[in-house]
């Protein structure tokens, strides 16, 4: 395969046309990439059959990097038009293994494999002639529109990774071997005996410098001093690791940490996932087809497994065994001698797909005194991922990163033999829950230096903050709480009407959604913030919700709400959250009572099509409630689509002109429109007092 093309694309070009060439050929290398991995099944039924309960079948990742493709692109404002909706619905979310994924079948229809198919081409015809057309200017970074292209690319590059795992995962009849994705053919090596060699002592400071395409998370400083410490020359081996499942290891629960012992009991694991067989004959699974095990291959296993093994290594050595942090990954990074320039111009590691479509032996690609520092598989440290100093959210793919800052999903660093792109870049930080496979195996280290917590339990997002202080936090001047004001008016509103299920459409992080749980008898909340439904399920969970609020500078305070001090604990099995596309929502969500759409209208990027479609999810004779400070700009909603708030033909046009235009062939207004108040605190000196207009529709057709 061509290793230019699976390389990241280095953006500091002197020639816009040479740039735009790049990237259109990254942008059709990628996909058919990523369309030949699929070829490795059988048939459209090994499409539609999950190779995990966890996990959707595959038909939803063959069409999801296309719909993230499209998804970006309009609320980018690149384009305008959709190219299937209910495509661009059904394949959107459901990826990750988290709370508000959707992994029931029964709520969904799958098309065709060759439905998706021709959607895959015509997305490509989209995007190359946005490619051809988007002027290119000079440089581009993530405030540039190209921004969005190239996480569009690199995004089918990460499920080129992880669909591939799936498909390793999946049962043997679904697959076939294939010429395109050969494994590696040395595999009755002898595996090498690991020794120990010393790492220097070292400074690193950590952070996306080079001028590529990076995900939210790696920009920001980290600095660290490193210890010296000893690092085991190899990955640890099928033979390294046979050792620890000889030795009772999957059987001694002293060797497993409290949350790792918890997933061994659930998944009744006694051997590494990819290894199939029994102790007499071993063999390993890989992509599309069973091997005699190759000893000198990395041993591929979960965190858990890998710190289980290190604990027995402490054991057996007498000295503390772990595996490193990322920072000390770093570390192993310098002492070898590499560059990120130096790894990506050269064939020197089992990295991007340049060898083969499998691990290799651990003594293949030597990195000074170690081998496979970056390459053959992924491996795992000890790090949590946390926000660098100076981390921002991208406001194009706000829930990239966020979701995972909870303390349960650590760093994998060094990339695989499928890793590219960004993916194979030593800044890549890319985080998975400790029970995930990839194709991850570890490297272990041994040192007497602590692993420091770089993880808070405390909520310290600016934005989510100001939204859980707005919504559960005190109030300010009097003014009463906002969502449990609007509650009480709908309330009010629906008496003498049935108030069996209710939608709070944009319910940022829930407080509405509970306080109207309080009088129906199951509510829905949706918001297309992943970061804000994140915040409404923790709470939801765990009861409690904690979070620092500005009071000066970098002063804070520790802020902590609970449901049961809101009166709201007995509702929480009456309400659900889900993220979603408020203009573009999937069908289940329909036959409400009451839709509450609260200051949502001047945020959608197609409020028209929301309110000429939004009936159909109504009952006839519901309740359709707006509220909006009308607060129309063209960052959020393309003036065409602006509801309100111009001239037309002379005169003025108010929004709410607007909403008796768009919504008066199935909607009746209720009463006179209200203004109520809401306050956000943004520091103890600073707040914005902003007055929302509610009104209230009856649907009558």
């Amino acid at each position: 395969m061509d290793q230019l093309l699976n390389r990241s694309i280095k953006l500091n070009q002197t020639s816009p046309e040479i740039l735009r060439a790049q990237i259109r050929a990254s942008f059709h290398q990628t996909a058919d990439l990523y369309e030949s991995l699929f070829e490795n099944l059988v048939s459209d039924e090994a499409y539609f059959v999950k190779p995990i309960s966890l996990r959707h079948p595959l038909i939803f990742y063959f069409g999801h990097t296309n719909t993230f493709f499209i998804n970006k692109l309009i609320l980018s404002g690149l384009i305008s038009k959709r190219v299937n909706a209910k495509f661009e619905s059904m394949f959107a979310v459901g990826v990750d293994e988290m709370g508000w994924d959707d992994v029931n079948d029964q709520n969904y229809d799958w098309p065709k494999v060759h439905e998706v198919k021709v959607y895959r081409a015509r997305v490509r015809q989209v995007v190359d002639a946005l490619i051809s057309e988007l002027p290119l200017n000079l440089p581009i970074d993530w405030e540039s529109p190209w921004w969005i292209i190239l996480m569009g690319i690199e995004h089918e590059r990460i499920h080129l990774e992880t669909s591939s795992v799936l498909i390793r995962q999946h049962a043997l009849k679904y697959v076939k071997p294939s010429a395109d994705w050969s494994i590696c053919p040395e595999q009755h090596a002898p595996a090498p005996i690991n020794s120990l060699v010393n790492i220097n002592a070292r400074d690193v400071e950590i952070g996306k410098r080079d001028a590529s395409y990076g995900w939210d998370n790696e920009y920001g400083v980290f600095e660290k001093h490193c210890s010296a410490f000893q690092a085991a020359m190899y990955l640890t081996s099928n033979a390294e690791f046979l050792g620890f499942v000889e030795a009772g290891g999957y059987t001694n629960d002293a060797y497993w940490a409290e949350e790792g012992l918890s997933w061994k009991k659930y998944a009744n694991a006694t051997h590494p996932t990819f290894w199939t067989g029994q102790a007499s004959q071993w063999k390993l699974r890989v992509m599309a087809e069973e091997i005699a095990m190759p000893w000198s291959w990395p041993a591929e296993v979960n965190y858990h497994e890998a710190k289980a093994f290190c604990n027995w290594k402490t054991e057996q050595l007498g000295a503390t065994v772990r595996m490193p942090t990322e920072a000390e990954w770093y570390s192993l990074f310098e002492e070898a001698g590499l560059s990120e320039e130096g790894v990506s111009n050269s064939e020197e590691a089992n990295l991007y797909l340049d060898h083969f479509a499998s691990s290799c032996p651990v003594n293949k690609f030597a990195h000074g005194e170690l081998f496979d520092v970056v390459g053959n598989v992924w491996q795992w440290t000890e790090t949590p991922i946390f926000p660098f100093d100076g981390f921002k959210v991208h406001p194009i793919y706000d829930d990239f990163t966020t979701p995972t800052f909870d303390g349960r999903h650590n760093l994998i660093k060094g990339g695989s033999w499928i890793g590219t792109g960004n993916e194979a870049l030593k800044s890549a930080r890319y985080a998975f829950r400790r029970h995930f496979f990839q194709h991850a195996g570890f490297r272990y280290i041994v040192t007497d230096t602590p692993i420091e917590d770089h993880s808070s339990h405390y909520e310290d997002d600016k934005q989510l903050s100001e939204y859980a202080e707005f919504h559960y936090g005190a109030t300010y001047y009097g003014v009463p709480n906002f969502p449990k004001a609007l509650s009480e008016l709908a309330i009010n509103v629906m008496q003498g009407q049935p108030m069996r299920t209710a939608l709070d459409l944009g319910c940022a992080t829930g407080r509405a959604t509970f306080e109207l749980a309080k009088h129906f008898d199951h509510v829905t909340g949706i918001d297309f913030s992943a970061r804000f439904i994140g915040l409404a399920l923790k709470l939801a969970q765990q009861g409690v919700l904690r979070y620092t609020m500005a009071t000066e500078g970098d002063l804070v305070s520790y802020q902590e709400r609970s449901l049961a001090d809101l009166g709201l604990e007995d509702v929480v099995k009456k309400v659900d959250f889900w993220q979603g596309d408020a203009c573009n929502l999937k069908p289940s969500f329909t036959g409400y009572d009451l839709i509450l759409a609260a200051n949502l209208i001047d945020r959608l990027y197609s409020p028209r099509h929301f309110l000429n479609a939004i009936h159909n999810r109504l009952n006839i004779g519901g309740i359709l409630m707006i509220t909006s400070p009308y607060t129309w700009l063209e960052e959020h909603t393309p003036r065409e689509e602006w509801i309100g708030g111009f001239k037309r033909d002379g005169e003025n046009v108010t929004t709410l002109d607007g909403l008796k235009e768009l919504l008066g062939q199935h909607f009746e207004l209720v009463n006179q429109p209200l203004k109520v108040p809401f306050v956000i605190r943004e520091t103890q000196h600073k707040f914005q007092h902003t007055l929302s207009e509610v009104t209230f529709w009856k649907r009558i057709l």
